[in-house]
């Protein structure tokens, strides 16, 4: 199988990684910088399950038009998204499997107005992984679990072959029927933890120390789980009680990939994350006050 990663940065750069020793014929597309460090010192990781350094990438600084591939895994940010599907679609892939490892709803909602529900997959990344100004990518913590599944609910033989020889090569990746589920229950997470550590300039361990900012978080995930009820999401269980009892084992210093951004001075997501629940709850009519806090106070930072 032929196998693209679009974004080489801590999500995508981490799964090249992980599935390097696979079967799999793998490539990747990086620009500017990135792509230049990468032809000349190959990907780098450092992770507490194991640090590797992986030569000879396959690498391209555009989609290849005259290669087909099986599967496209796309980790740009969210303000990159509508780039790449112009790009994508420029290269008349058909039937190649798109897994949009971004953060937010974003991603999935564009690729079925573009392809549909039946062509369209979800895709959820746990994990804490930046690109540090040595241009490693950096683990924090041990959690690595990524989840994909088709958004119209449709079993695909090719996505379960290729988590199959993911799987073997030591990816932590699960194949889900209610994968809709997993993206809003990331969501619920992701928003909160992006806009508050950004708001606070303080890492999950500090916030959760205070009990004010404890409660802030908490606030801004029930936000995006009340607006998740207008997309008819159902969930098997509480999602705010599920990271609260996650958030207590995560590293005390470890921070969102927006805040990083936001240090480095770079573009933000904010839009697509807390900019996305404050206007999808005015048009429903659905109060979130911490969101618009969020917004607010981040950009006239």
């Amino acid at each position: 199988m032929r196998i693209l990663i679009v974004g080489v940065g801590g999500v995508g750069g981490f799964i090249g990684s992980q599935i390097n020793s696979s079967d799999l014929e793998i490539a990747y597309v990086a620009r500017g910088k990135r792509l230049e460090f990468l032809k000349k010192n190959g990907l780098k990781v450092k992770s507490k399950l194991g640090e590797k350094v992986i030569g000879n990438l396959k690498i391209f600084d555009s989609i290849p038009t005259k290669i087909k591939f099986d599967v496209v895994i796309c980790t740009v940010k969210l303000y990159d998204f509508d780039g790449f599907i112009k790009d994508f679609k420029n290269t008349n892939q058909e039937d190649t499997i798109i897994l949009p490892f971004q953060n937010g709803i974003y991603s999935e909602q564009k690729l079925i107005e573009e392809f549909g529900v039946k062509k369209t997959y979800g895709a959820v990344a746990q994990i804490s992984s930046f690109v540090d100004e040595k241009e490693y990518i950096i683990h924090k913590g041990s959690l690595a679990t990524f989840f994909v599944g088709s958004m119209g609910d449709l079993q695909n033989n090719k996505l379960r072959i290729f988590c199959e020889k993911c799987k073997k090569s030591g990816l932590d990746i699960r194949l889900k029927s209610n994968i809709k589920e997993k993206i809003w229950e990331k969501f619920i997470f992701l928003s909160a933890y992006s806009g508050i550590t950004t708001l606070t300039e303080k890492t999950i361990g500090e916030i959760f120390a205070s009990q004010k900012l404890k409660n802030l978080f908490i606030n801004a995930m029930r936000e995006t789980y009340n607006l998740s009820k207008y997309f008819s999401v159902e969930f098997g269980s509480d999602p705010i009680h599920y990271w609260l009892e996650k958030i207590k084992k995560m590293p005390y210093d470890m921070t969102s990939s927006m805040y990083i951004d936001y240090t480095k001075k770079k573009k933000l997501e904010l839009d697509w994350l807390s900019g996305f629940i404050v206007t999808y709850s005015e048009k429903f009519g659905n109060d979130c006050p911490t969101h618009k806090l969020i917004c607010r106070d981040i950009l006239v930072k």
